[in-house]
C-alpha cells in the first residue's frame, strides 16, 4: 500500500525559512509527477510548485523566487524549500504524486496525496 507523508512545517516568523518534506513509500517503481499544494482557510487549494515528468520545474507567481522544489536522488523524497516567507504564506501544505505502483504483480499508474503539514508565519 502506498502511504506519502508531508513533514516539517511548523510555526515562523516573517522572512524566516522552511524546508517541507513529502515521503513516498510502499511497493513504488517510479514517481512521475509531483506536486505541492497549499491551501488557506476560507480559500481553494492552490498549485505551489511542481516537477513534472520531464523534469520541468513550475512556481505559482506568488512564490517564485522564494520557494525551490527539488527530490533526493532515488526521487522517492519530494522537498520545498521556502524561504522569505510571508504572512500570506500561511496554510495547509499538501504533497500530490503521481506515481506508478506495483499491485498484484501489475504496474498501476495512480494519483496519491498526503495529509498536509501546516506551515504558520507569523507577523
Amino acid at each position: 500500500q502506498v502511504r506519502v507523508m508531508e513533514s516539517g512545517g511548523g510555526l515562523v516568523q516573517v522572512g524566516g525559512s522552511l524546508r517541507l518534506s513529502c515521503t513516498a513509500s510502499g511497493n513504488i517503481i517510479r514517481i512521475n509527477d509531483m506536486k505541492w499544494y497549499r491551501q488557506a482557510p476560507r480559500k481553494e487549494r492552490e498549485l505551489v510548485a511542481e516537477i513534472t515528468n520531464g523534469g520541468t520545474r513550475n512556481y505559482a507567481d506568488s512564490v517564485k523566487g522564494r520557494f525551490a522544489i527539488s527530490t533526493d536522488n532515488a526521487d522517492t523524497t519530494v522537498y520545498l524549500q521556502m524561504n522569505t516567507l510571508k504572512p500570506e504564506d500561511t496554510a495547509k501544505y499538501y504533497c500530490h504524486l503521481q506515481l506508478v505502483r506495483m499491485e498484484n504483480f501489475v504496474p498501476m499508474t495512480g494519483d496519491f496525496w498526503g495529509q498536509g503539514t501546516q506551515v504558520t508565519v507569523s507577523a
